[in-house]
């Protein structure tokens, strides 16, 4: 079969799968089965598919068919301009948390960090723990709860050469630190889609495919946000800066939560809702009062 028939019959397959984006997704993974960019794919349009690739391509096809997700097939996203080793223990990297890394950055960048160590909580992949090791040049402890997303953000660590400076740690959030105050950037992209949207709003790629661990933020969403803000006081140092990710419908609830007393005490100031290049709420920043 012709390369060119090859795509013609994969994209009409994935199309009746109800796969929106069937075309970019059988030339990513033809080129993924025969080494090719999308434009050798056309350069070689009339070219015979040697065998073994063609069987090779059918069985992803049909995994794709299947609705599991193109980076879980491939193994790799892109995210930061860097490629990432990706698996079903860890939520694949979006634009939304670009946008987040985008903005601490920005903030960092204008508004020099206390000394201290960086936080990114619930790892997963440790495309967050990486960028700002890489971009700030600071020491990271990255903390997630399943060993087998630790074991991709290791991987990852070491992909792009900052082992030394990323810390993974195996912990419920920020349980591991015994109360010391040691860091002064702390980073998230928790769980925050409600049990109730997982069952009945997501896509299947996501609600069947990806770690549910890191994605249920119970009946709410909030869940796993509110525990994060009740721990944050006594690991960070006072000025230090938090940024996590959030819903497009949260920003007013999660503003709540982190300006309300906590045991008649307000841990947080200058709390602030970002939002993204759509005008949607999509991250929660705040500095630590005392």
């Amino acid at each position: 079969m012709r390369v060119a028939d090859l795509i013609r019959f994969a994209t009409g397959e994935l199309g009746r799968a109800g796969i929106a984006d069937a075309d970019s997704d059988v030339l990513q993974l033809l080129g993924h089965c025969l080494g090719k960019t999308r434009t050798g794919l056309f350069l070689a349009a009339d070219e015979v598919v040697p065998e073994t690739a063609r069987l090779a391509f059918l069985d992803l096809l049909a995994r794709r068919r299947q609705r599991e997700p193109l980076a879980y097939i491939l193994g790799e996203r892109e995210f930061w301009s860097l490629p990432f080793a990706v698996s079903p223990a860890v939520l694949i990297p979006r634009p939304e948390t670009e946008f987040m890394l985008e903005q601490v950055l920005a903030i960092c960048r204008k508004k020099p960090l206390p000394a201290g160590r960086i936080l990114d909580l619930c790892c997963g992949s440790g495309v967050i723990a990486i960028v700002l090791a890489l971009e700030l040049g600071r020491e990271v402890t990255a903390v997630d709860l399943s060993d087998e997303a630790l074991a991709v953000a290791g991987q990852n660590c070491r992909r792009h050469g900052v082992g030394e400076r990323v810390r993974l740690v195996r912990a419920d959030l920020m349980s591991a630190f015994a109360d010391r105050r040691v860091f002064s950037l702390a980073v998230s992209n928790p769980p925050y889609v409600s049990s109730g949207d997982i069952r009945r709003n997501l896509e299947p790629e996501v609600a069947d495919h990806e770690p549910r661990l890191a994605l249920d933020g119970g009946e709410l969403g909030l869940d796993v946000i509110e525990r994060i803000r009740d721990g944050l006081p006594a690991v960070m140092l006072p000025a230090g800066e938090v940024f996590i990710e959030i819903g497009a419908e949260q920003g007013q609830a999660v503003r709540s939560i982190f300006s309300e007393l906590v045991n008649s005490v307000c841990y947080f100031q200058d709390v602030e809702i970002l939002q993204d290049y759509a005008g949607r709420d999509r991250v929660l920043h705040a500095s630590i009062l005392v």
